[in-house]
C-alpha cells in the first residue's frame, strides 16, 4: 500500500509546485524533500508523475520554483557524491533527484532564455550550500558541480562499483579514491573484470541516462555546419576537471567490447532475466559516441605513442578523444575488434531456436562508434585491415546495408554503413582482404553465387541500386567510388557479379538517364574505371568479366557512338517521362535468393524518423591519390578530373551538394524553415534552367575511358566468335578455358596509374554525424521517452 501512498506524496508536490505562484524558498526542506524522499518510484513513475505541460507552466510562470527544484536536486547529488551515500535511503535519494533532473532538464534546453540557467552560479548557493564560499567567486556554475557529482557517483562504493573495503568498520572515502582501481570491466588497460552486479548496472544505467540528458543541449540548437561550436557540457566534462575521466572512458569502453549477448548460452535465458547489462552497454555506446566529438575545425593528427610527452601540450582537449586516439596495444586493439564485431554480428545470427539469443538493438551506435575508432585511431584502422578480421566487420555492415534497402526510415543507417567501407576502401589492404572466398552465408536476400567477399559487396550494392529507395540515390556516387577504390585488387570476380557490374552499366548508360541529371554521366565514368583497373591489373583471374564484357559489347559501341545532337537529346528526354524509373528494374537477371533470407520491406506506417542534413558531394568526401610503382599513396592536387565539368550548366545544376535533381526530395535536407524554402525555390530554379547541350554531352562524352575495353573487345571477339563457329559452341565453359589462358600482354594501351579516392573529413560530415548521431538516440529512448514531444531543432522528427 505504501507505493501508492508515496506517489500520491509525489504527485501531490508536483501539484504544488505548479500551483504555488509565490515563490517557495529553498529552505524550505519540508516542501522539497518530497520530490525525493519517497523509497519506491521508478524513473518510468516520474516521468509519468510529471507531465510536460506542468514543466512548462511551472518554467513559465513560477520560474524561481522551478530553478529552485533544479539546484535543490543538483545540491542533493553533490552531497551523495561527497558522502559516499552510506544508507540505502542515501541512495534512494540520489536516485530520485536523478530521474527528476533527467525529466526536466530537456524543458530548460528548449527554451532559450533558460539554456543559461545552469552555466551560471546560483547567488548564496557556493559549493553544497558551505559557508566559506557564499560570495558568488568561488561558486561553480551549477553544470560543472552536476557533472562533477554524477562522475564520483559512477565510482562510489557499493553505489555503483563493488566496494574494496578490508574491514567492517573501514570507509572509503569518497575524495582520496583512485577509480582507476574501480574500472568497471577488464579489457583496454585494465585486467581484472569485476563481479556483476545488477543492481550496480542499474545504478550506473541511471546516472549515464542523466548524463546523456545533460549531454542532449545539442538537440536543442539547429543545425550549423560552424565546427568550432562545441557542446559546453561535452567540453566540460571530458576536459582535465573531471578526475575521473580516464576510468569512466576505459570503464565505458570496456563495458560496451565485453559484452556477449548470448549469456551463458542458455537458450531463452533473456526471457527470464531481464538483461540489466544490456541497458547499461547501450547507454554507455550512446555516451561514448557523444562525447567523442573533435574539438572544432581543427584536423586531426594524433601523435605517436613515443612522443606522449609533446603530445600534453598538442594533443585533442576532449579526454575522451585524446584517449581514444592514444590506444595501441595490439592486445587492446584485438579485444575491441573483436567485441565490435561480435555485437554487430549477433543480430545476423540465426540460430536453430528462433529468438533463443538476445538480438540487440544498438547497431547503429555501434557502427558510429567503430567509424570514430578508425577515424581517431590510425593504428586502429591498419589493425582492423591487417588480418582478415575485418570481413567479420564488412558482413553484418553488407547486411544492414541489404536489409534496410527498402526502409526510407533507415536511410541514415544506409549512410553510415557507406561511409565507414568508403573510409576502408581508401586503404589497399581493403581491397587485397576482400579476395577471401565467402562462405559463412548469412541469410540475405540476393542471388545465390559462389566466390569472395568482393562478390558479396557487388551483388549487395547491385541490390541496393536497383531496388531501393529513391532516397538512397545521392550514395550511388559512394558505392561506386568503393567499387572503384577496391577494383585493382580483385583476383576474380564470379559470373553472378561480373553479370550485375554489367547491369548497372547497362542502365546507367541508357541515353534518358544519362540526359535526365547533371551528374548522372559520372557514374558511367566509375564503372568504366573500374572495368580498367581489373582487365589492366587482374586480367588473369577475370575471365567471367571478360566474358560479360564481351557477351554485352554492345553498350559500350552504343556509350561511344551516342549521338549528342538536339533532336536526339530532346527524343531521349521524351523515353523517360515514359519510364520514369531510375534504373531498368526488371532486366536484372534475380536468382533464387538465398535459403532463409527475407525480402527487405519499407517502414511500418507510424514509424518515427528523423530527418538529416545533406550529404557532401564526393568530390568533396574524398581526396585524390595516386599509388605509385612501391604501392605508396601520393596524393594528387585537385583539378578538373574528368568526372566534373566545369561549365556553367553544371554548376547551375549543383542543387545541393549529393543529390542529381531526378527524384530530388526535399524533406530529406531540414534546416529552418526559410532556409528550406531558399533550397526549394533553388531546387526547382536550377531544374527548369538545367537542360542538356549538345556541348554538354560533347565535353564529357570524348573524356569516356573506353580505349582499353575498345582495344580488348578488337583483339578478343573475333577469336571467341572464330571458335564459336570452329567448334559449333554454345557451351560457355570452352569460351571460358579459353579466355582464361588468353593473355593481352602488349596489346593493351600502357596501365594507367592506379588512382584512389580516400575520404576525408569536412565540416558537412561532420555536422551530418552529429545530426545522424542524436537522432539515432532520440529515437532509441523510449522508455523512459526522455525527449519526445519537446522542441527539439537539430532534426525534424516525421512519421511514416
Amino acid at each position: 500500500m505504501g507505493s501508492t501512498d508515496s506517489k500520491l506524496n509525489f504527485r501531490k508536490a508536483v501539484i504544488q509546485l505548479t500551483t504555488k505562484t509565490q515563490p517557495v524558498e529553498a529552505t524550505d526542506d519540508a516542501f522539497w524533500d518530497q520530490f525525493w524522499a519517497d523509497t519506491t518510484t521508478t524513473v518510468q513513475d516520474v516521468f509519468a508523475l510529471v507531465p510536460a505541460a506542468e514543466i512548462r507552466a511551472v518554467r513559465e510562470e513560477s520560474p524561481s520554483n522551478l530553478a529552485t527544484l533544479c539546484y535543490k536536486a543538483v545540491e542533493k547529488l553533490v552531497q551523495g557524491a561527497e558522502s559516499g551515500c552510506p544508507t540505502e535511503r542515501e541512495k534512494q535519494v540520489i536516485l530520485n533527484c536523478t530521474r527528476i533532473l533527467s525529466r526536466i532538464l530537456p524543458y530548460i534546453f528548449e527554451d532559450q532564455d533558460w539554456r543559461g540557467f545552469f552555466w551560471s552560479t546560483v547567488p548564496g548557493a557556493g559549493r553544497a550550500g558551505t559557508d566559506e564560499l557564499d560570495d558568488d567567486d568561488g561558486a561553480r556554475p551549477l553544470a560543472e558541480s552536476l557533472l562533477l557529482a554524477i562522475a564520483d557517483l559512477l565510482f562510489c562504493p557499493d553505489f555503483t562499483v563493488h566496494s574494496h573495503k578490508r574491514g567492517p568498520d573501514s570507509v572509503e572515502s569518497m575524495q582520496s579514491i583512485d577509480s582507476c582501481e574501480y574500472i568497471w570491466e577488464a579489457g583496454v588497460g585494465f585486467a581484472q573484470s569485476p563481479p556483476l552486479n545488477y543492481i550496480h548496472d542499474l545504478n550506473r544505467t541511471e546516472l549515464l541516462r542523466l548524463l546523456l540528458t545533460c549531454f542532449s543541449e545539442a538537440m536543442y540548437l539547429p543545425p550549423s555546419s560552424d565546427n568550432s561550436v562545441l557542446n559546453p557540457w561535452v567540453t566540460f566534462f571530458c576536459s582535465t576537471e573531471n578526475r575521473h575521466a580516464l576510468p569512466l572512458f576505459t570503464s565505458l569502453l570496456n563495458v560496451v567490447c565485453a559484452y556477449d549477448p548470448v549469456g551463458y548460452g542458455i537458450p531463452y535465458n533473456h526471457l527470464l532475466f531481464s538483461d540489466y547489462r544490456e541497458q547499461l552497454v547501450e547507454q554507455a555506446v550512446q555516451i561514448l559516441i557523444v562525447t567523442l566529438e573533435h574539438d572544432g575545425g581543427v584536423p586531426h593528427r594524433p601523435a605517436s605513442p613515443s612522443s606522449m610527452e609533446e603530445q600534453e601540450s598538442t594533443g585533442p582537449e576532449n579526454l575522451f578523444v585524446n584517449y581514444l586516439s592514444r590506444i595501441h596495444r595490439e592486445e587492446d586493439f584485438d579485444f575491441v575488434l573483436k567485441g565490435l564485431a561480435r555485437l554487430l554480428t549477433n543480430p545476423l545470427t540465426q540460430t536453430y531456436l528462433p529468438n533463443s539469443t538476445k538480438k540487440i538493438q544498438f547497431h547503429q551506435e555501434l557502427l558510429v562508434l567503430f567509424w570514430k575508432l578508425c577515424d581517431f585511431n590510425k593504428k586502429f584502422l591498419f589493425f582492423v585491415l591487417k588480418s582478415s578480421d575485418v570481413l567479420d566487420i564488412l558482413v553484418p555492415i553488407l547486411y544492414y546495408l541489404n536489409d534496410a534497402r527498402a526502409d526510407q526510415s533507415r536511410v541514415g543507417l544506409m549512410h553510415i554503413g557507406v561511409f565507414i567501407l568508403l573510409l576502408l576502401s581508401g586503404e589497399r589492404n581493403f581491397g587485397v582482404r576482400l579476395n577471401k572466398p565467402y562462405s559463412v552465408h548469412v541469410p540475405m536476400d540476393i542471388p545465390v553465387f559462389t566466390g569472395t567477399h568482393a562478390d558479396l559487396l557487388i551483388v549487395v550494392f547491385h541490390k541496393i541500386i536497383t531496388t531501393g529507395h529513391q532516397r538512397l540515390q545521392p550514395l550511388f556516387d559512394c558505392l561506386l567510388t568503393i567499387v572503384v577504390n577496391v577494383s585493382p585488387y580483385l583476383k576474380s570476380l564470379s559470373m553472378v557479379a561480373a553479370n550485375k557490374l554489367l547491369h548497372l552499366l547497362e542502365a546507367f548508360s541508357t541515353s534518358w538517364f544519362l540526359f535526365s541529371a547533371a551528374q548522372n554521366h559520372h557514374l558511367v565514368f566509375f564503372l568504366l574505371e573500374a572495368f580498367n583497373n581489373i582487365i589492366q591489373y587482374q586480367f588473369d583471374g577475370n575471365c567471367n568479366l571478360v566474358y560479360a564484357i564481351i557477351r554485352k559489347r554492345n553498350v559500350f559501341h552504343q556509350l561511344a557512338n551516342m549521338p549528342s545532337d538536339s533532336a536526339s537529346i530532346q527524343k531521349a528526354l521524351q523515353r523517360k517521362r515514359k519510364s520514369p524509373d531510375v534504373i531498368s528494374r526488371t532486366s536484372s537477371q534475380e536468382t533464387v535468393s538465398m535459403e532463409g533470407s527475407h525480402p527487405a520491406v519499407p517502414a511500418e506506417p507510424g514509424t518515427l524518423k528523423t530527418s538529416l542534413v545533406a550529404i557532401p558531394g564526393i568530390d568533396k568526401l574524398t581526396e585524390k591519390s595516386q599509388v605509385s610503382e612501391d604501392g605508396t599513396m601520393v596524393s594528387v592536387p585537385k583539378t578538373d578530373s574528368p568526372h566534373t565539368v566545369p561549365t556553367d550548366q553544371s554548376a547551375a545544376a549543383g542543387t545541393s551538394d549529393t543529390e542529381s535533381n531526378s527524384g530530388r526530395d526535399n524533406e530529406d535536407v531540414f534546416y529552418t524553415e526559410a532556409e528550406m524554402e531558399r533550397r526549394r525555390l533553388s531546387s526547382a530554379s536550377s531544374t527548369s534552367f538545367w537542360a542538356p547541350t549538345p556541348d554538354w554531352v560533347l565535353s564529357w562524352k570524348c573524356k569516356l575511358p573506353l580505349q582499353t575495353i575498345m582495344r580488348l573487345l578488337q583483339v578478343l571477339v573475333p577469336q571467341v566468335e572464330k571458335i564459336c563457329i570452329d567448334k559449333g559452341l554454345t557451351d560457355e565453359s570452352e569460351i571460358l578455358k579459353f579466355l582464361q589462358h588468353g593473355t593481352l600482354v602488349g596489346l593493351l594501351p600502357v596501365p594507367h596509374p592506379i588512382l584512389i579516392r580516400k575520404y576525408q573529413a569536412n565540416a558537412g560530415t561532420a555536422m551530418w554525424f552529429r545530426t545522424y548521431m542524436w537522432g539515432v538516440v532520440y529515437l532509441r529512448n523510449v522508455d523512459p521517452p526522455i525527449w519526445y514531444d519537446t522542441d527539439v531543432r537539430l532534426f525534424e522528427i516525421q512519421r511514416m
